[in-house]
């Protein structure tokens, strides 16, 4: 058995603001995007349009944003649960102090820079959607 890769799927208020966010402020690019109630893809974000769904990646990081009306449609026993809610994404990044320093202005930081007892320096922030987003080096 051969896992590939990990692609979290956020069910989102609004896509298109998700995707400006991690572009803007955490430098991932758009992969794809759908505009709602079609199904053609897309390479880029328009204003004025609502998306249904978008996947954005960072070097070997992928995240797929989901409208949430969408979401729940399309998976409906996720109806009963709240967007943010009891999820971590934790990503490993080199230089962990140039990545705090980058954002710690930027976006809401929900732990400082420190390290732990198990050997990692790391922080947290809170994204648009209430997601909250863990980086980590190894000491």
């Amino acid at each position: 058995m051969k896992f590939n890769k990990l692609t979290p799927n956020l069910s989102v208020k609004n896509v298109a603001e998700s995707v400006k966010f991690y572009q803007e402020i955490l430098g991932f690019k758009l992969e794809m995007a759908v505009p709602d109630g079609t199904t053609r893809i897309e390479n880029k974000i328009l204003e004025n349009i609502e998306y249904a769904s978008a996947m954005v990646k960072k070097d070997e990081v992928y995240l797929m944003f989901l409208n949430e009306h969408n979401f729940k449609c399309d998976i409906p026993f996720l109806q009963e649960f709240t967007q943010g809610a009891s999820v971590l994404f934790y990503i490993d990044v080199e230089d962990i102090k140039e990545v705090y320093l980058q954002l710690e202005n930027r976006v809401e930081i929900v732990k400082a820079l420190e390290t732990t007892w198990y050997g990692m320096q790391e922080f947290y922030i809170r994204d648009c959607n209430n997601y909250i987003m863990g980086f980590g080096e190894k000491a």
